[in-house]
């Protein structure tokens, strides 16, 4: 039964609605004092399906990994620790940050690895430069 005196589920909000009677409204954002509530919530769930526990931050460091792999970008990372709850990119990094040993050593020896520079001719480097100039919105005329 969900209500003011179990714990583990939040609060139905009722209010009065457009037709002056009672009416559910969602559900009451308070927070929980503790993280008890959630694990027990997991652990019930975990025994009734018959797995191992696996605690909830275990969920969000699969995700934390899951954006390391998928994110290409920054922004695309900075959108994805906001979407975690984190405020700061710096907590998801300081939080879940760290980089599995296997994965540091690709890394480590992909930066061992000479890489060959790009090298753009004038044409691509004017093509691309006017590209800029036009997506910009600045008029050019070649004469």
């Amino acid at each position: 039964m969900w209500g003011n005196d179990d714990p583990l589920f939040p609060t139905t909000r009722i209010s009065l609605g457009a037709t002056r009677q009672f009416e559910v409204t969602g559900l009451d954002r308070a927070h929980w004092s503790s993280a008890s509530p959630i694990r027990s919530i997991f652990r019930d769930a975990f025994v009734g399906a018959d797995l191992p526990y696996f605690n909830p931050h275990s969920f969000r460091n699969t995700l934390v990994r899951l954006g390391q792999d998928l994110c290409k970008s920054p922004e695309e990372f900075k959108a994805w620790s906001q979407n975690l709850g984190h405020e700061k990119v710096l907590t998801t990094f300081v939080s879940y940050g760290a980089v599995a040993r296997d994965r540091q050593g690709e890394i480590l020896r992909g930066l061992a690895t000479p890489q060959q520079p790009v090298q753009l001719g004038a044409n691509e480097i004017a093509a691309a430069l006017f590209q800029k100039f036009r997506d910009s919105g600045l008029a050019v005329r070649v004469t």
